[in-house]
């Protein structure tokens, strides 16, 4: 692994947990992950026990006890977690650092890298390929293919573009970029960083070009974007290392490169901070 990449891990090491924190009764809530924004909880409690985030019901244990829940980039300062099963319950509040976003200014793009043409086909294209995407976001597969932590699913790449930048295209300031990019040359082969399942395999989306989506289980979704070939189909189940397909520039890309995304359910996730957890 290259510099850059140990220079990200770094920088979020100093938010990991300084120990385990635990509930009222030993090992009833066992908390541990990266608790800062753009992170993640990974908990351990009584099977199948609900998971209350701040007071609202979430997500529900694995059969081994296991749970994950996701920190967006606008995580509160504290959050809450809470497990019931039956009359039993356990909680703990957690204090969470604020993240460091880089900005960054691109300019000379051509247009149609920018803007979206005001062409009534393009725009159908757009909203039917918006409801495929949503469909494979809201996909909840009993599992927890998270638990053995996540490896990167491109070799020897370099960092391109760090997760959470807020970027300025040709001086428009546009959403934070919710994708880590991994530059790496074309053809190169991407494998499935965690257990999961395919929910969705499009090789020519607008925007994202050849993608992927694999749900890792509870809700906990990466996406794999400008792929110039997929090797696999959506329903097909995935083991660490199986190949995905192959970086590409399709879409809307200047460059060879895999831009990975996660998401657990509706907040968006840093990914590389679930490698070696």
């Amino acid at each position: 692994m290259i510099a850059d990449r140990r220079a990200l891990l770094l920088g979020a090491g100093a938010f990991l947990a300084a120990g385990r924190a635990r509930a009222q009764s030993e090992g009833d809530l066992d908390l541990s992950g990266r608790f800062v924004q753009g992170g993640h909880i990974i908990g351990r409690t009584w099977p199948r026990a609900l998971v209350f985030v701040d007071g609202e019901g979430l997500t529900t244990a694995s059969a081994a006890g296991l749970f994950i829940v996701g920190l967006d980039r606008e995580a509160p300062g504290s959050v809450e977690i809470r497990v019931q099963d039956g009359r039993r319950s356990a909680w703990r509040t957690l204090e969470i650092a604020p993240g460091t976003f880089p900005m960054s200014r691109i300019d000379g793009l051509p247009p149609s890298t920018v803007e979206v043409p005001a062409d009534p086909v393009l725009q159908a294209r757009i909203q039917h390929e918006v409801a495929l995407k949503t469909e494979g976001f809201a996909s909840r597969i009993d599992g927890d293919g998270f638990r053995d932590g996540f490896v990167w699913p491109v070799e020897n790449f370099r960092v391109s573009s760090r997760w959470g930048a807020q970027r300025i295209l040709n001086g428009t300031p546009a959403r934070p970029h919710y994708g880590i990019d991994l530059a790496v040359p074309a053809g190169s082969p991407i494998r499935a960083p965690a257990a999961g399942r395919v929910v969705l395999a499009q090789p020519n989306l607008h925007f994202e070009g050849g993608l992927v989506l694999i749900d890792h289980g509870q809700g906990l979704i990466t996406a794999y974007l400008h792929q110039s070939r997929l090797d696999v189909r959506q329903g097909q189940d995935l083991m660490r290392g199986d190949l995905i397909g192959r970086v590409g520039m399709t879409g809307r890309a200047t460059g060879p490169h895999l831009c990975w995304r996660m998401k657990w359910r509706d907040r968006n996730l840093d990914p590389s901070l679930l490698v070696r957890t």
